[in-house]
């Protein structure tokens, strides 16, 4: 039996074409969300580093305006946007009048809401992959059944039952299993690396977070000349940790 794509295509009926259609377009659509998620991820890596580098000195100075102004220079990095969110908060509520402990307590409730937001954004497109990686092997499973159906329609046509009459109906039928099984596999291990990848992303976000806090509830920041300020190990450590 000849076994190549045209011939299956062509000797495929039409209910079992829209099967193969749509395995298809979850295969392209979890592609696009892949290629997606690992951009996001190298380049906001790439502009947390550099915001680190560049906002560290000035963190660890206490010059929180200076900061915000860096942290807007790099709205592709999460953890600048991370970080913005928790400054901008404190030196709001600090002008107001609030206490060093209050403004760091409405700062940490302003980054968990920012951090659940951040996570949405992270996992936008996860839901694709789980879906695909869970329902493509019953995709093509129906896809099977429905060639089968074809097979024994071509006995009831034929009045027999040779294996001349349905082997080739039915192998073509069980490919559409295997191009199932084919789309949720790797599927199913990128969605499993990509998930790891963002978890670990996210921690870092909350470490980070979760340092400045610490500090800003401490009052550890003093304004020191920038040249003998040590860098800010949250915002560092949080830039690694994303790497």
């Amino acid at each position: 039996m000849d076994m190549d794509v045209v011939h299956l295509w062509a000797s495929m009926n039409n209910l079992v074409r829209g099967v193969v259609i749509v395995l298809t377009l979850q295969a392209l659509s979890c592609i696009a969300v892949v290629v997606d998620r690992l951009i996001l991820l190298f380049l906001s890596a790439r502009k947390s580093r550099a915001f680190a580098k560049a906002a560290g000195r000035k963190l660890a100075a206490g010059d929180h305006e200076a900061v915000i102004a860096i942290a807007k220079e790099n709205q592709g990095s999460h953890l600048a946007n991370f970080i913005e969110t928790g400054l901008s908060v404190f030196v709001a509520r600090t002008a107001e009048g609030h206490s060093r402990e209050k403004a760091a307590e409405l700062a940490n409730r302003a980054l968990e809401r920012r951090g659940e937001q951040l996570s949405a954004s992270l996992n936008r497109g996860m839901n694709v992959l789980a879906s695909t990686g869970s329902t493509a092997p019953f995709v093509g499973l129906l896809g099977t059944v429905l060639g089968i159906l074809n097979a024994f329609k071509l006995i009831s046509q034929d009045g027999g039952g040779g294996i001349g009459t349905i082997g080739a109906a039915i192998g073509e039928a069980l490919i559409v299993t295997g191009y199932g099984l084919a789309v949720a596999i790797p599927t199913v291990l990128l969605f499993n690396y990509l998930n790891g990848r963002i978890a670990k992303y996210e921690a870092g976000l909350a470490n980070a977070g979760s340092e400045l806090i610490d500090q800003l509830e401490a009052g550890s920041y003093k304004r020191v000349p920038e040249s003998d300020a040590a860098p800010a190990h949250s915002a560092h450590d949080g830039a690694v940790a994303m790497a």
